[in-house]
């Protein structure tokens, strides 16, 4: 029954998680980062896609683990643009 359980909570975790992948990303947009931090925020982006399309193909445990290094990517990537802002 718990294999259920963990089976059914896939999808759910996986919007949660993307939704902060987005958010994540939308605030490095937003300042600039694809300029100041053009690795973190591009690959943020490609992570983001990718776990859209792992979890397109019912690969939710990819897709949360693809849908994380997207938000931590784009964190850094607000940070260095934040911090490169600051510097001028």
């Amino acid at each position: 029954m718990q294999v259920l359980f963990l089976v059914g909570c896939g999808p759910a975790l996986y919007v949660s998680d993307v939704l902060d992948a987005e958010q994540s990303l939308e605030q490095a947009r937003v300042a600039n980062a694809r300029f100041h931090a053009p690795y973190e925020y591009h690959a943020a982006d490609a992570y983001l896609e990718k776990a859209r399309e792992e979890a397109a193909e019912g690969h939710y445990e990819d897709a949360i683990r693809f849908a994380q290094s997207s938000a931590h990517l784009s964190r850094r990537a607000l940070q260095i643009a934040e911090a490169t802002r600051g510097a001028r």
